[in-house]
């Protein structure tokens, strides 16, 4: 009983432990951390490919004392410290600073870790009652620890209802900024996640077309196809789980729907018992078709092998399209190509980043027209075509996007339904998703489905 009393600032014991806890858990996490010519993820589950020794410390600031500080200040903490996150902020924050030159922004950022080291710094200011203005967040589940505190402001009428965000904003990235029913952040980029892409030269060898594999079921003929033909069938990594937790939802949400997808994410897994298995059974069929060197490569070195002619397929969110784009003589189209993960068509599955509202904001009004100017078409037309995303606002012109992020635009806007991603915790809580990641690390190690399912029952219910 004596665990759920609240102390003095109103977190409960245990929520208290959730924060200290349970947070930590992005170690899991890839995607919208680091960038790789012109992309983004990580070079390993908790390496940011821009920065992935950066310091872990910085200092704690509450935005002053001045009695004039929530008008006229603004600390902001990410991790974007490099490559095109680094540029991405920074047009950010200069579309900003022409919008409202009277605020002085500063600047905060805690590099490194795949975003671990900032949710670190993150949860200690939370608990100490001095948080930032506002900072980098995954949003939906990730924020669940916070809105259960208590520790985050509703915004809806403050923030949501200018620039037309209600109207511009699809439900699923609503969703996501609403982990507890209530608006308490602001999307500002989405990396797609049911991604599958392919060398143009190697299916075209191989005999193999990508539009016409229908379900990740099918998809195992294709790899059949690729292997006897002389290539690597899908270009995987599992020196790390991440990727692996990743290719597994896709396969789930393909293979069985995404009613199903939200009903096991939702912790209804033995309900589901079957489309789980079966999910995890696919995986392990791909596992045949992987190079012989997954156990120790990297996602980039894996992404390489496509580039370079050796492999065929490729399953990662959109950041590893960046590679693509760096490399010259490798065009979009005629060399490397794109299809949504088989079975998820009209399907967008997100990863976002946020900027959430902490209460206790050393500078509410500064902080409102912030993240009021994160939801607008100014911000997101400054930002994501640096980062390698796409808006999650429908009305951005697509002008400053190349073909392959203007298509995946056209996807987000005409998508039928944006499940949130599991690997990087929009869907599931930060316990769970700790969990999960322990299973998946199981799972790669001998591919026993039985066991794996077991422990993803355990994770999630």
């Amino acid at each position: 009983m004596t665990n759920n009393l609240p102390d003095e600032d109103g977190l409960s014991r245990r929520t208290y432990l959730k924060l200290t806890g349970g947070v930590g858990s992005a170690a899991l996490i890839a995607g919208c951390s680091g960038n790789s010519g012109g992309g983004d993820g990580t070079t390993e589950a908790t390496e940011s490919t821009e920065d992935s020794s950066g310091d872990s410390e910085t200092t704690e600031q509450s935005g002053g004392d001045d009695s004039e500080s929530e008008y006229n200040a603004l600390e902001i903490q990410h991790w974007w410290t490099g490559g095109d996150g680094g540029a991405a902020i920074q047009a950010l924050l200069e579309g900003f600073k022409e919008a409202h030159p009277e605020i002085e922004v500063t600047e905060n950022p805690v590099a490194g870790g795949a975003g671990q080291n900032l949710h670190a710094v993150i949860k200690k200011r939370i608990l100490n009652n001095n948080p930032p203005s506002t900072w980098q967040a995954w949003p939906g589940a990730n924020l669940q620890p916070y809105t259960e505190a208590s520790k985050l402001e509703d915004i809806s009428e403050s923030v949501w209802s200018q620039n037309d965000m209600q109207s511009a904003y699809l439900e699923g990235p609503k969703n996501a900024a609403s982990p507890a029913g209530t608006l308490v952040s602001v999307p500002l980029n989405i990396h797609r996640l049911n991604n599958l892409f392919y060398n143009v030269s190697v299916l075209e060898d191989a005999g193999v077309d990508p539009s016409s594999i229908g379900s990740p079921s099918d998809l195992v003929n294709a790899l059949s196809k690729v292997d006897e033909a002389g290539y690597v069938g899908m270009a995987q990594q599992t020196k790390s789980a991440w990727s692996t937790g990743q290719l597994w939802a896709q396969v789930l949400l393909g293979e069985y729907g995404a009613d199903v997808y939200a009903d096991v994410t939702g912790g209804n897994v033995e309900a589901n018992a079957d489309a789980v298995r079966d999910s995890l059974d696919l995986v392990k069929q791909y596992s045949q078709y992987y190079p012989n060197d997954a156990g120790s490569i990297s996602w980039q070195d894996a992404n390489s092998k496509v580039i370079e002619g050796d492999a065929a397929f490729f399953h990662q969110g959109d950041w590893a399209a960046g590679m693509y784009r760096g490399q010259d003589g490798f065009e979009y189209e005629s060399d490397w190509g794109h299809v949504p993960f088989p079975g998820t068509d009209g399907i967008y599955a997100l990863n976002m980043d946020s900027f959430p509202m902490p209460a206790n904001n050393p500078s509410p009004e500064a902080t409102k027209k912030f993240l009021q100017y994160v939801g607008s078409v100014d911000a997101q037309e400054r930002f994501n075509p640096k980062k390698g995303s796409i808006p999650p606002r429908t009305d951005v012109p697509k002008d400053a996007f190349g073909p392959f992020l203007q298509n995946q635009m056209d996807d987000f806007a005409n998508s039928e339904a944006q499940p949130l991603s599991i690997q990087h915790g929009l869907a599931v809580s930060p316990d769970a998703l700790t969990a999960f990641g322990d299973a998946m690390s199981s799972f790669i190690s001998g591919y026993d489905v039985d066991a794996a399912y077991e422990d993803v029952k355990a994770a999630f219910e």
